[in-house]
């Protein structure tokens, strides 16, 4: 970010939450957003459809794991502990302001999550595997 807003670099793709307080500060230019829909902390900023390259979407998303043996119970009782503080108006307008997007109430359990991580891995993995993409 810093070389972005320095002018040593002329772009770059990077989280809403890092890079939304430069685009309202007039720091940098947004283009678009990698999402189907305008985020709600820049609404101005159009999407990668409506920009001109329709597809491309790249979402960063945050969950919470636990070890697989973990009691159920346990797994719901956190659960749970999240839903409540992401049902909050203050967190949840603290998120949006800084560009992340919760998801909605149906999507917030441990099998909705499991379903999404699967749908990630299979959107990500052929592209991984195609590019010959390797851990250092």
């Amino acid at each position: 970010m810093q070389d972005l807003v320095a002018g040593q670099i002329d772009m770059m793709v990077d989280l809403a939450a890092s890079s939304a307080p430069q685009v309202r500060g007039g720091a940098i230019k947004a283009y678009a957003v990698t999402s189907r829909s305008r985020l709600p902390a820049l609404p101005d900023v159009p999407t990668v459809d409506e920009a001109g390259l329709p597809g491309f979407y790249v979402e960063s998303w945050h969950g919470i794991w636990a070890p697989k043996a973990t009691p159920a119970e346990v797994v719901q009782k956190l659960n749970a502990a999240v839903v409540q503080v992401l049902a909050d108006p203050a967190a949840r307008r603290r998120l949006s302001d800084v560009g992340q997007v919760v998801f909605p109430p149906e999507q917030l359990t441990p099998e909705a999550m499991r379903a999404f991580q699967k749908a990630e891995a299979e959107k990500w993995w052929p592209i991984i595997r195609a590019a010959n993409i390797k851990a250092d």
